[in-house]
């Protein structure tokens, strides 16, 4: 029998409370204040408290929050305004410090912030303004009537791991929503759905991602600098893969350490965990961490297919904002400020839909013209052609960069738009026989393993529920990866979920089963995207579980 949900209906609903959501909803909120209109506005985000699930590097821009909160300065958690900039090109040994800033890596002005503490701040603007945030609220499932979006279904909470209920068993409710907007993050379980179901990407490029893994670290008294910024390119990648790494001083003692891999290498073997520990043993780095302690680790995917890889941001009931959209831009590093700024302008278009009574695509378009005429437009176009510039390796990207930076954009040989191809189409298949990549000596003291890390992520799930991570037929992971990739689930999962237990009988043929263990996930969505078959995906579990970001 079907179990009964609750049903709720609210005029507009945003999925996620990340900066994007958040500032939506606060936006509209102050919209319909200033019009003296009740509305019902309401957040869900699938994290056990706003914040839980949040991170990033982060240097944010605060263009956008200039615009939102005007006195956002006098309240809001950032750590300090950046005081130095520095670019380092690291080879094994050694580093060359760049005698001049790039201009897009050019943080005058900016503010080294942890996003975690930036979104429950913005949290409670958007209560006092008037939207309701509700964690522990993972939207599972897009609902329809046609191919109009109308709402959101929940996750069942209480189910064993064969699916059945349990005792405390409750079905996820049914939320009904005027409009839908879509802000969860790096491939979302609601914006998969919707894409390839309404086309929204008919024409793009495909979107390309990144991981980023990053590590906290409490610091000797007096030996960071709030504010201060380092960029790195070179070791640990080969020239071939895209990536470098951030460090970032943070207030009292603390230093963010991290590493960005791009997800359109050609060596199964690539590692973005590792790579953060590789980076961490280079001397100019360990000296940095020289008597510090790891406090807290995270990865997470980002967006980096720029301008031409974002889908059609809006459909009949719905429009995507912040990484679900593709708002990110790769050659400044930044996507929060965009983030933001989407969700305002989604609120802007959202509002104008209420007071007209018009919902369909036809009104929802005018967020696609509200973007088109924003700084956020021009800022994007600038960087349109920043990550497919990288698919000839460092050097070729470098020389793109620069010439997009003077020209609005261009690329050598190219005007408009360099082609784009899905990262996981660019890993290569048996024949392929590069170097192993080097592995990070583990000592527990500057290098840890994954399951070390895991452990300093906060992550939590209970065991006995449906494993949140589908993948579609495992036989093909036996009799097709095995042979074709060697397993790469195993090294590009930041955190240990992938364990393929094969082996060869002794007729020649690949025997034993895939182990996923599914608790360790940190939700980084790595999985989802990497995968050369396509064939994982990642869904949420059930509410308020994951990890736990403090300070990220």
């Amino acid at each position: 029998m079907a179990a009964e949900r609750d049903q709720l209906e609210v005029d507009v609903l945003f999925v996620g409370a990340g900066p994007a959501s958040l500032a939506g909803a606060y936006r509209l909120a102050e919209l319909a204040k200033a019009a003296g209109r009740e509305l019902e506005i309401l957040v869900i985000e699938k994290s056990g408290e706003i914040g839980n699930h949040a991170i990033s590097g982060a240097v944010m821009d605060p263009k956008a929050l200039d615009e939102l909160i005007p006195d956002w300065r006098d309240d809001a958690p950032v750590e300090a305004a950046v005081g130095r900039d520095e670019l380092w090109f690291l080879t094994k040994g050694g580093k060359i410090k760049a005698p001049l800033t790039p201009p897009p890596l050019n943080n005058h002005g900016k503010y080294v912030a942890s996003l975690q503490k930036i979104v429950k701040w913005l949290a409670d603007k958007a209560e006092t303004a008037g939207a309701q945030v509700f964690p522990a609220f993972p939207g599972q499932e897009l609902l329809w009537d046609g191919d109009r979006v109308i709402g959101v279904r929940t996750g069942d909470k209480g189910l064993d791991k064969n699916g059945k209920p349990k005792s405390n068993y409750e079905p996820g409710a049914d939320i009904l929503a005027k409009i839908v907007i879509l802000g969860e993050g790096p491939r979302g379980t609601l914006t998969k759905q919707a894409i390839p179901r309404l086309g929204l990407d008919d024409g793009r490029e495909p979107q390309v991602y990144a991981a980023g893994v990053k590590e906290l670290w409490k610091c000797k008294p007096g030996s960071v600098t709030a504010g201060s910024v380092i960029h790195t390119l070179g070791y640990p990648l080969p020239p071939e893969t895209f990536g470098g790494g951030f460090i970032y001083g943070m207030k009292d003692d603390v230093l963010d350490i991290g590493h960005v891999t791009g997800l359109d290498y050609a060596d199964p073997t690539t590692d973005p965990h590792n790579e953060l520990q590789r980076m961490k043993q280079h001397p100019a780095i360990a000296a940095m961490l020289d008597g510090a302690k790891l406090i807290r680790y995270g990865a997470k995917a980002i967006p980096e297919g720029g301008l031409f890889a974002m889908p059609r941001l809006y459909a009949d009931g719905l429009m995507l904002i912040g990484d679900s959209g593709g708002f990110l831009n790769g050659m400044r590093l930044k996507g929060v400020h965009l983030a933001m700024k989407s969700g305002a302008m989604a609120a802007e278009t959202a509002w104008d839909a209420l007071q007209a009574g018009a919902y369909d695509a036809a009104a929802l378009s005018a967020f696609q013209q509200r973007f088109e005429a924003s700084w956020a437009y021009d800022e994007l176009r600038t960087a349109r052609n920043f990550h497919q510039g990288f698919s000839g390796g460092l050097i070729t990207g470098m020389l793109n960069a620069g010439l997009a930076t003077f020209t609005g954009g261009r690329a050598f040989g190219v005007k408009e738009k360099l082609p784009g191809e899905a990262g996981y189409e660019r890993m290569k298949k048996a024949g392929y026989k590069p170097a192993p990549t080097p592995r990070a000596t583990i000592d527990n003291v500057l290098t840890f393993d994954k399951l070390t890390d895991v452990f300093n992520s906060g992550t939590m799930h209970e065991e006995d529920q449906p494993c949140h991570l589908h993948v579609a037929d495992t036989n093909i992971c036996r009799d097709r990866c095995t042979v074709e990739y060697g397993n790469p689930c195993e090294y590009f999962c930041p955190a240990a979920v992938y364990e393929p237990l094969f082996e060869k009988n002794a007729s020649g043929a690949v025997e034993g089963r895939l182990q996923i263990n599914f608790t360790n996930c940190v939700h980084c969505k790595t999985c989802d995207i990497a995968d050369p078959y396509q064939i994982i995906t990642w869904v949420p579990p059930q509410g308020g579980e994951g990890p736990v970001y403090t300070g990220m």
